[in-house]
């Protein structure tokens, strides 16, 4: 007798490589479960369709509240679709931490978008993790690759929450701003600019238009203060409107500008050999702390030693260091 459960495995890795929309969500769903079982069976779909991953533009994307990252995200994936692509976007938005359901509307924001037969996009709860970063955000992207998605696009939930996070995971990051100059640009934290590949001052039109100049003018000398990120790549800082699809098409170009940038000199592969090292080792601490939570022994002696803590009868290291020897002699690894 066939196992169902194989059946159903075998049948979402064919939906992926297929192009079915609907399938591809269900993996993802699948990738999101806490459950064990459900993890095991999102690990053997990941390693099967690994092969078919790794072929898009993967671009993360973030920007102060207020600045339109929505209308933006739909213009830019829309000219992305027009040019011949096919597009992906995966947005991390709040959740809560006791139902894990998403508090943003995946597609309501992006309505023409989610409508074309080239685009697909998705909510991801954060689920509470450092940043609003879903753990799950890096196995939901080599999925969407694997679907066929050549530009993957990950929305953060704001700035000052996610950027690094992101960054370890996408081959370019974008900051998107609103026109403003002087000392506004404090509102905006001096390393979000610094750690962008590409500055996007957004709502260039109407009588935002010289505003928009001004901060374009007043980012690019801040930005010749600061050391390159990379030796052939200057971070341009381009205006638009994606409300009147304004620059949208001179963005895309930027795009694909520093694309090739980074394939020619190598940085594209260099960065993607490191961040999957750094996504091993990001996901042995998501382990290790869903094994601190799902094992009973360790989640009875978890609460005991933060009482101890607390009380100052032991200090952090101590009990830190309790727990570790109880979670590595209970998973049998050597001192």
């Amino acid at each position: 007798m066939v196992d169902a459960v194989a059946l159903d495995i075998k049948m979402l890795e064919a939906g992926v490589l297929n192009r079915d929309r609907r399938l591809l969500a269900q993996a993802i769903t699948l990738v999101e479960s806490t459950r064990e079982d459900h993890r095991k069976c999102s690990d053997q779909i990941i390693s099967s369709i690994l092969p078919s991953t790794g072929n898009s533009i993967r671009l993360g994307i973030t920007g102060t509240p207020g600045v339109g990252k929505s209308t933006f995200i739909e213009a830019l994936g829309l000219e992305f679709i027009k040019e011949g692509h096919r597009v992906a976007v995966l947005t991390i938005d709040p959740s809560s931490t006791r139902g894990g359901g998403s508090v943003l509307g995946d597609k309501t924001r992006m309505q023409e978008l989610s409508t074309n037969a080239s685009a697909f996009i998705r909510a991801t709860p954060s689920n509470g993790t450092l940043g609003g970063v879903s753990r799950n955000t890096r196995e939901a992207i080599m999925l969407c690759e694997a679907s066929g998605y050549d530009v993957v696009i990950v929305e953060t939930v704001g700035v000052g929450q996610s950027e690094a996070s992101v960054k370890d995971m996408v081959d370019m990051f974008i900051l998107l701003v609103q026109p403003a100059s002087g000392d506004e640009l404090q509102g905006i934290k001096r390393g979000v600019v610094e750690i962008a590949e590409l500055l996007v001052v957004n709502k260039a039109d109407g009588h935002l238009l010289e505003a928009a100049k001004q901060a374009q003018a007043d980012y690019q000398n801040a930005l010749s203060l600061s050391r390159p990120l990379h030796a052939n790549w200057t971070t341009p800082v381009i205006t638009c409107s994606a409300l009147l699809h304004i620059n949208i098409s001179k963005i895309r170009e930027s795009i694909q500008g520093y694309h090739q940038v980074t394939l020619r000199d190598d940085t594209f592969k260099e960065r993607r050999r490191n961040q999957a090292i750094s996504w091993m080792w990001s996901d042995v601490m998501d382990t290790i702390g869903h094994k601190l939570h799902s094992s009973p022994k360790m989640s009875n002696l978890v609460p005991d030693l933060e009482k101890k803590v607390s009380s100052g009868e032991l200090t952090p290291k101590a009990g830190s260091k309790r727990i570790l020897d109880a979670l590595l002699k209970k998973t049998s690894i050597g001192p």
